[in-house]
């Protein structure tokens, strides 16, 4: 059978089924483009409709590179031309996978599937960190990977070295009865829920939709007319949530209210704004502007949707906020949109967006405890292709996008002191599936920057170390670990002189943001990602880990972490021996929290490298935190200091010492000069002596923060912290450094305090 034949008659199968295939074209690069040419032939796909994924343009089609794969979500073709030649970047491929329609074809171009685990291409020299080469890297994710596309339906392989097909791909299918999954559904029929339910929505809006599950998911939203209100829509990929949104959005603004949609990007919420607009065009609604038809949308009632970033999402106004790929966010800023009266969230089950712990099991338990009333809606019905598309059961399987942890029961009776700690290399994920979805799962729940890239640096990268507790060889607890540190001289020449070094966070920061040019000579170890199975959460698993770690590497310099703060993770990794040696000064833009590095000092060397980032850390937050970090969280500041140990000299002068002392016990004013009082708040919530005494209430030490340390105004701060009045805010401020005189004050502070106290 030749290469024309076996693509005729997947194409033929393809489209029968409603399903999609994959041909792969393995060997010479430019043999496979010549017979990409004999496949678009053949079954005759016009360039129209088909894109190339490739480094340049070798087909008279649409091309994008693979760092531009993104740009492809939201949008559909006949076929897809992959050449992972000079590289496989697995977030492309599951970016593109899903832009290929039912009756498609996924086609790919690789060198020789025998030889192809064993070459080096650009994505493993991203993974080759220093002082690693690209040699070090391994080729287990392309060895298992070839294994998916040997062992998987639908998938055709082509050598186009000896010209032979090594398999045809074809499944042979039943009939499917009824008609395919991407039509759209007889409008008549009156057999769901969502039909069944009255309807606020115009009749053009559930015309609109293609599936039973899109109008379940329309009919759920209409909830958003009414205040306290908020709608979660849970999906795979292409089961059409966005459009969802987007056709509810387009009623909404048609009635006048001003929608807000917040994403990571706008490409990620583009299809919200295509919907809409056609529903208000449909409408006859839809008023002619001069801004972007695609970025901002009016009605000619005065509605509007918008697009902003979530970190700016969350300071604006709007009747109704969509929140898309909620799970991406942090459960810190999607607690933010809680304050909305309407919102919605929707977010995919599986994929290279993220569907992390945070979402589905923290944010979750912070939803249900809100003043909304919330709706919950699953969508399982593909749109683009027919249920059981063995295609996406290739994609899912080979970037593990459907990886998940052990079930509950298996789990929920672990014990920490009777858990194994294990080390799991790369030959133990290959030779176990099942391990390897436990232990990849318990790092795509956990954090909501997973993504396929990461399975790749799991099995491949040479720096990378993973770590695990079990319980009945179930993985309950495991650690992705980063080598870091440990560099030549003339690399750290270069870093400091403002070269960045990828895979060597915290060395990086230390020397080209802190400017310690030594910062990257002790060797340690970053913990990159912590997580615990949900089921047993809580139980002190992530701290006996942390623990087993700490004793196996206690030959190195340090161990450390850097992550989004938050009060708990800080306290959780102060609880382990990790103490505080910077704050970033901006926010990430999809979380919306500052970051917080930390280090746990092991030899000479690490408690070295931790005193002087210590001490400089200490001199330097009280300036940062009324400038750059003006807008901290006053609890993550107070976590952040009191997780710091670095001796603080309180070197005031008498006369600060007065002032300090009467602004506490007489008619003194700490805006005079700011300066001692600071000192002063520093020194207080850096004492050791002072976690785990009253000395100050977490009322008093939030009003040091926000007024003395951040310098908000005081109507702000008495809001905030719940006073009646300015004034109030004002005397309680005094007595907050009674006790702090007390303590810490000179002779002259005293003799200040006893001419208003004796």
């Amino acid at each position: 059978m030749d290469v024309s034949s076996v693509a005729t008659a997947l194409y033929d199968e393809a489209r029968q089924s409603n399903e999609r295939r994959v041909l792969v074209l393995a060997g010479d690069r430019d043999a496979g483009y010549g017979l990409v040419e004999t496949v678009l032939d053949a079954t005759g796909i016009p360039p129209r409709k088909t894109v190339q994924i490739g480094p340049r343009r070798l087909l008279d089609c649409e091309r994008v590179s693979q760092n531009r794969a993104g740009s492809l979500l939201g949008t559909t073709h006949e076929a897809l031309v992959f050449d992972a030649h000079d590289e496989l970047q697995p977030n492309a491929l599951g970016r593109v996978v899903g832009a290929v329609n039912g009756g498609g074809l996924f086609v790919l171009l690789t060198p020789s599937l025998d030889s192809w685990a064993n070459r080096r291409d650009e994505f493993d020299r991203m993974l080759a960190v220093e002082p690693f080469d690209v040699e070090d890297v391994s080729g287990h994710f392309r060895a298992r990977f070839v294994a998916t596309l040997r062992s998987h339906r639908g998938v055709a392989i082509v050598d186009v070295d000896t010209e032979t097909v090594q398999a045809d791909g074809l499944t042979h299918p039943a009939p499917r009865i009824g008609a395919p999954a991407c039509s759209a559904p007889d409008r008549n029929q009156d057999d769901t829920s969502a039909a069944r339910k009255p309807r606020d929505f115009p009749a053009v809006a559930y015309d609109a939709c293609l599936t039973k599950d899109q109008r379940s998911a329309v009919n759920a939203l209409e909830s958003l007319r009414k205040s306290n209100r908020a709608v979660v829509v849970q999906a795979d990929r292409g089961r059409g949530k966005s459009s969802a949104g987007g056709i509810a959005v387009g009623c909404l603004v048609a009635t006048g209210d001003d929608v807000l949609v917040t994403a990571r990007n706008y490409r990620n919420a583009r299809e919200v704004f295509v919907r809409a607009r056609a529903v208000l065009d449909e409408l006859d609604e839809l008023a002619t502007t001069d801004h972007d038809p695609l970025t901002r949308i009016e009605s000619k009632t005065g509605g509007v949707v918008r697009f902003e970033k979530p970190t700016t999402a969350v300071e604006e106004e709007a009747d109704v906020v969509i929140v898309d790929e909620a799970a991406s966010l942090s459960v810190g800023l999607l607690e933010q949109f809680l304050d909305f009266p309407r919102v919605a969230f929707t977010t995919t089950v599986h994929g290279y967006e993220g569907a992390g712990r945070g979402f589905s099991v923290r944010f979750r338990d912070r939803l249900a405890g809100s003043d909304h009333e919330v709706t919950d809606v699953n969508m399982t019905e593909p749109i683009r292709y027919a249920p059981g598309d063995p295609v996406e059961v290739w994609a899912f399987r080979a970037l593990a996008l459907d990886a998940r942890p052990a079930v509950d029961p298996l789990v929920e009776d672990a014990v920490p002191d009777e858990t194994e700690y294990r080390r799991i290399d790369a030959a133990d994920l290959l030779a176990d599936e099942n391990l390897l979805r436990e232990t990849f799962g318990l790092l795509v729940l956990a954090h909501y920057r997973t993504e396929p890239a990461d399975l790749a640096r799991l099995l491949d990268a040479p720096n990378v170390e993973v770590r695990a507790l079990c319980w009945d060889g179930y993985v309950v607890s495991v650690a992705l670990l980063a080598r870091e540190g440990n560099l030549p001289p003339d690399l750290r020449e270069r870093m400091y002189d403002g070269k960045r070094v990828k895979g060597n966070m915290l060395p990086d920061v230390l020397t080209t943001q802190l400017r310690d040019f030594e910062a990257a000579v002790p060797n340690g170890l970053r913990v990159m990602r912590i997580a615990t199975h949900h089921a047993v959460r809580s139980t002190g698993l992530g701290s006996r880990l942390l623990r087993e770690i700490r004793r196996e590497f206690s030959h190195l310099d340090w161990l450390g972490t850097g992550f989004g703060a938050t009060p708990e993770l800080i306290r959780f990794w102060q609880r382990n021996g990790y103490r505080t040696v910077q704050l970033s000064t901006t926010r990430n833009d999809a979380s919306g929290e500052y970051s917080a590095l930390m280090l746990d000092p092991l030899s000479d060397a690490g408690y070295d490298l931790y005193d002087r980032h210590a001490r400089g850390f200490s001199k330097r937050i009280a300036s940062v935190l009324s400038d750059a970090l003006a807008d901290m969280d006053s609890d993550v500041v107070r976590a952040a200091l009191r997780s710091t140990e670095s001796e603080i000299s309180l070197s005031l002068s008498d006369w600060e010492w007065r002032l300090v002392a009467a602004s506490a016990f007489g008619p003194g004013h700490f805006n005079h000069d700011p300066a001692p009082f600071r000192r002063v708040v520093i020194k207080h919530l850096i004492d050791p002596e002072n976690a785990n005494t009253d000395v100050l209430t977490p009322r008093q030490e939030r009003l040091l923060v926000r007024k003395v340390l951040q310098a908000r105004e005081w109507v702000d701060v008495a809001d905030e912290l719940g006073f009646h009045s300015t004034g109030e805010a004002m005397r309680a401020l005094g007595k907050s450094f009674r006790p702090l005189v007390e303590q810490y004050g000179s002779e002259s502070a005293q003799e200040e305090r006893r001419r208003y106290t004796d």
